[in-house]
């Protein structure tokens, strides 16, 4: 995933209705973090990647695997 902006996770927030913000809250990060996620400039945790999966409704090859 490093540097290719994550359009996926991005597409599926605003699908939820979240604010980076909210999807920050909800998964236990900054929005600053969420917002480099789908910069594409922060490669972020297993942990993080699954818990942002859960929040979105989505699996982890939906979100961040080709």
């Amino acid at each position: 995933m490093g540097g290719e902006k994550n359009l996926r996770m991005k597409t599926a927030r605003m699908e939820a209705g979240l604010s980076q913000s909210d999807l920050a809250c909800r998964v236990g990060a900054t929005r600053q973090t969420i917002g480099l996620i789908e910069a594409g400039r922060y490669n972020p945790s297993l942990k993080l990647c699954r818990a942002i999966c859960v929040a979105l409704g989505k699996t982890l090859n939906d979100l961040f695997w080709e």
